[in-house]
C-alpha cells in the first residue's frame, strides 16, 4: 500500500514540477493581453500656462489648461483585422481634448491605434491614423510591454508623427509601487495645424496659405509599473508656437501654448489602485503560482521518497528465494 501511495506522489511532483514552467513561460504570454472593450479616460492640467489668444493674436498667462485624454476599446473593429491578422489585435480610438480656463475648446486631435493585444506591438492597417491623417507607427504608445525591462523603448509622438527613443532613466518608488522611471524629450519639430481649430472659420488651409508655421517640443516623462506595462503617473513639459507668415503681424513667433502638464491628484489615485489590482494578476502567473507548483513538487518528491524508505523498514533483509523440497529415497 505504501508503495503505490508512493508512486502516486512521484506521479504527482513530476507533473507539478513540469507545471511550474509552463505557466511562466507558455501560459502567462498567451494568456497576459490588453481587453478589447477596455475604455480608459485621464485628465491632465498645466498650471500657470501661456496660451494664445486668437482674438488678439498674443500669448497670455492662464490659471490653468485642461487636457482630456480617452481611449476606447473599438471590439468590432478588432473583430474585423483579427480574421486576416491572425493575432489577437486591440484597437484603441483615442481622444486627446484641451479646453482653456473658460472651457472653450482649443483643439481636439482624434486618433486609431492598433496593437499586439499581447505585445503592444503595433498592427499596420487600412484606419491607423492621427487626425485623420494616416500614419505608420513604429514602437510603443501609450502602455508598455507587460515585464518591462530596464532599457529604451521606441516611442510614437503623436503630434510630431515620430518615433524616437524614450531612455530608461532608473527605478523609483511611486506612492509604495516600484517603478521604471522613462523620459524622452522632442526637439522643436514643425508639426500640422489640428483639424479642428478653436476659431470658427480660421482652417489649417486658410492658416496655412498666411505662411504661417507650427512648431512643437516636449520632455515626455512616465513612471511605469513595470510588471503591467502601465504608466501609474506621467508629465510634459509642453510647449508650442506658431512661426513666421503674415498672421502674426510681422513677429518671428508666439507662443501657441507653454506649461508643465500634470495629471490630475482623483486620476492618479484611481491609476495606482487599478494598477495594483492588475499587477496582483500578472504577479499570480509570473511568480505565486510557478514558485508554488515547483515547491509542491519537491514537497511530493519527498514525502515519495518518505514513503518509499517506511516500506522498506530499517535494516530489512533482501527478500531470498526458497528451495524447492527434495524427494529422500530409503
Amino acid at each position: 500500500m505504501r508503495r503505490r501511495s508512493s508512486l502516486i506522489l512521484l506521479a504527482l511532483a513530476v507533473f507539478f514540477a513540469a507545471l511550474s514552467p509552463l505557466v511562466r513561460w507558455y501560459a502567462f504570454p498567451r494568456l497576459a493581453k490588453i481587453p478589447a472593450n477596455q475604455y480608459q479616460d485621464m485628465v491632465l492640467e498645466a498650471k500657470d500656462a501661456t496660451l494664445l489668444d486668437y482674438g488678439t493674436m498674443r500669448a497670455k498667462k492662464v490659471p490653468k489648461v485642461t487636457i482630456v485624454q480617452t481611449l476606447k476599446g473599438n471590439v468590432e473593429a478588432s473583430e474585423e483585422i483579427e480574421k486576416t491578422a491572425g493575432r489577437d489585435v486591440v484597437v484603441w480610438d483615442g481622444l486627446s481634448y484641451v479646453q482653456g480656463p473658460d472651457g472653450e475648446m482649443v483643439s481636439r486631435i482624434p486618433e486609431r491605434y492598433v496593437f499586439d493585444a499581447h505585445t503592444q506591438e503595433p498592427v499596420h492597417v487600412k484606419g491607423e491614423m492621427v487626425d485623420g491623417d494616416p500614419v505608420k507607427r513604429t514602437g510603443i504608445e501609450f502602455k508598455w510591454p507587460f515585464l518591462t525591462e530596464k532599457r529604451d523603448y521606441e516611442y510614437f509622438d503623436a503630434q510630431a508623427r515620430v518615433t524616437a527613443p524614450i531612455h530608461y532613466k532608473g527605478t523609483q518608488d511611486f506612492r509604495g509601487i516600484e517603478v521604471y522611471y522613462f523620459e524622452q524629450t522632442i526637439p522643436w519639430t514643425k508639426v500640422p495645424f489640428p483639424k479642428t481649430m478653436p476659431v470658427q472659420g480660421i482652417t489649417p488651409e486658410s492658416v496655412a496659405r498666411t505662411g504661417t508655421t507650427r512648431w512643437y517640443s516636449t520632455v515626455r516623462k512616465f513612471w511605469v509599473e513595470p510588471l503591467t506595462g502601465a504608466p501609474v503617473y506621467g508629465e510634459e513639459i509642453h510647449k508650442e508656437e506658431l512661426r513666421g507668415g503674415t498672421l502674426l503681424g510681422g513677429r518671428s513667433k508666439v507662443t501657441a501654448f507653454a506649461g508643465h502638464v500634470k495629471m490630475r491628484e482623483d486620476y492618479i489615485r484611481s491609476t495606482v489602485d487599478l494598477v495594483e489590482s492588475n499587477r496582483a494578476l500578472v504577479l499570480l502567473m509570473t511568480s505565486y503560482l510557478p514558485w508554488g507548483f515547483l515547491a509542491l513538487g519537491v514537497l511530493l518528491l519527498s514525502l515519495s521518497l518518505y514513503l518509499e524508505a517506511r516500506g522498506r523498514g530499517p535494516g530489512e533483509p533482501e527478500p531470498t528465494e526458497t528451495a524447492a523440497p527434495q524427494s529422500v529415497s530409503a
